[in-house]
């Protein structure tokens, strides 16, 4: 298969990219800095800004699917990224009559999600965390899945928990809507990604991930995914 992968450049990107290659998928790693990405058999990289939609055409066309992993960081302003991308991307798929659409949204999106014996994250990070410093950008995420779920694509809305780096992929769990825990191994995003791809299981519906094997370090998640970030 023939894939589009936005955010190509990305951690969750690069997973997917690599893990797809290896499993012998096409891969055009669609991404705003080419130069990013070593050549490699099997990989084409696009130039473009997900919001362009003459950039975004050129770059899905002759694709079968279209992975997007597009992210943004935490900011008090308002941000655009995921719906305004959503909007250009879904818009090329009618053009060129690509149906298969998976886009990384987030946990948070499901308004019920509270995992089980969560005291601290429910009661202390999660309110902090998601609820207020990242309201902004949850807040796109709700817009981008609200502008997916209102087109006649076969779509999968690709819910994670926190995300950590693990070098390998782990026995993840899935479930509709969103999953019952607290972290996601971005390897183990990734390869929930290309097997719904295939499996089709939860076509027009969110699919929540989680990874249950291994669990991060929570002082240097936090550094990583915040503080190193900004």
């Amino acid at each position: 298969m023939r894939i589009s992968v936005f955010g190509a450049n990305g951690p969750t990107g690069r997973r997917l990219t690599d893990q797809a290659l290896a499993a012998g998928h096409e891969v055009v790693a669609v991404t705003r800095r080419p130069g990013s990405l070593a050549a490699r058999p099997g990989l084409a990289v696009a130039e473009a800004d997900a919001t362009d939609p003459a950039a975004v055409d050129a770059a899905i066309g002759g694709t079968d699917a279209v992975l997007s992993a597009l992210g943004a960081r935490f900011s008090k302003e308002t941000i655009t990224t995921y719906s305004a991308s959503a909007t250009v991307i879904t818009e090329a798929m009618a053009r060129h009559g690509i149906k298969r659409l998976l886009a990384v949204s987030s946990s948070i999106a499901d308004p019920n999600w509270r995992p089980t014996g969560a005291h601290f994250f429910n009661h202390v990070l999660d309110p902090l965390v998601n609820r207020r410093l990242g309201r902004t950008l949850h807040e796109d995420m709700r817009r981008m899945e609200a502008v997916i779920r209102r087109t006649g694509l076969d779509w999968t809305l690709v819910r994670p928990s926190g995300l950590f780096e693990h070098p390998v992929v782990t026995d993840y769990h899935t479930a509709e809507t969103s999953a019952d825990g607290v972290f996601t191994a971005r390897a183990d995003l990734a390869a929930s990604m290309l097997s719904e791809l295939t499996q089709r299981r939860y076509v027009r519906t969110a699919m929540g991930v989680i990874t249950t094997a291994v669990k991060p370090n929570i002082a240097k998640l936090i550094w990583n995914e915040g503080v190193k970030k900004k």
